[in-house]
């Protein structure tokens, strides 16, 4: 029986990238094993595309990837025969986000986003320098924005943004305006492109998805997943492992972890 295809979706801080230096070295050895045996390896981010195009550049990695927490997908050029590259979105745009943003600020609402910052006034909140600031203001379908009012009208606002399809979620600096999706509709839209091309390279070969993550904001991805792998991480026993499945967690945080647990599949598949 030959051996199934298998597709990789997974997260990056924390996960891939370690928590504290963002470095990915210590998962080289199954970044490379992944590599020869031209498995696609899909990273999905809160990160916006700028910002993981530079992360791709280094890992050598051309497939496509999902930004923004689900925000949209970014397709290379030729990656299923498309001409050019091509963004898909699940939800508004942001341009739609911002004209939202617009009208609720004219009613009163009091926030500072990322449209209304320099590079280097979101530079000073954040911490980032200035041209990582730069990539992180490059958004295709969420707006960060420092809540500047009180908690009644906060509420007032998220509700007035439920009424136009859209939702704020707290972050970690920001809140985070956006419309209804997460990181499994970018990861179950890619899946399905991936089964139907190699239905038709290859037939009826069995297609597995392995996801990784370490955070509940990845537990839709996770469960999305044929085979769910939990990084051990600063969250991660706040993420359920789907029942019923091949679902594993990793002794090791981030990359270390990352790397074991990728390379015992590798191994259990054939590859």
């Amino acid at each position: 029986m030959a051996k199934p295809r298998l597709l990789i979706f997974t997260d990056l801080d924390g996960t891939l990238l370690n928590h504290e230096s963002y470095r990915w070295q210590q998962a080289r050895p199954a970044l490379q094993r992944v590599t020869e045996a031209g498995i696609p390896l899909i990273l999905n981010s809160s990160k916006t595309a700028a910002e993981v195009r530079i992360l791709r550049e280094q890992l050598g990695n051309t497939d496509p990837f999902i930004v923004e927490n689900g925000a949209a997908v970014v397709i290379p050029e030729n990656a299923f025969g498309n001409e050019g590259e091509q963004v898909v979105h699940f939800g508004a745009p942001r341009d739609e986000v911002l004209q939202v943003l617009v009208t609720q600020r004219a009613s009163g609402a009091r926030f500072r986003g990322f449209a209304d910052m320099s590079d280097d006034e979101l530079a000073e909140y954040s911490g980032l320098d200035s041209a990582s600031a730069a990539r992180a203001r490059q958004r295709l379908g969420t707006e960060p924005l420092l809540w500047e009012g009180s908690e009644d009208e906060r509420v007032c606002f998220e509700a007035a943004l439920a009424a136009e399809n859209l939702r704020l979620v707290k972050g970690g600096r920001f809140y985070h305006a956006m419309g209804i999706f997460d990181k499994a509709d970018g990861a179950r839209f890619l899946l399905n492109k991936y089964r139907e091309q190699y239905r038709e390279r290859y037939g009826d070969q069995r297609v597995i998805a392995i996801a990784l993550g370490d955070s509940p904001n990845d537990q839709q991805m996770l469960e999305e997943a044929d085979i769910p792998v939990v990084i051990r991480g600063v969250n991660s026993n706040e993420v359920q492992l789907p029942s019923g499945k091949h679902a594993m967690r990793s002794l090791k945080p981030g990359p270390e972890g990352w790397n074991e647990c990728v390379l015992n599949l590798l191994f259990e598949y054939g590859y």
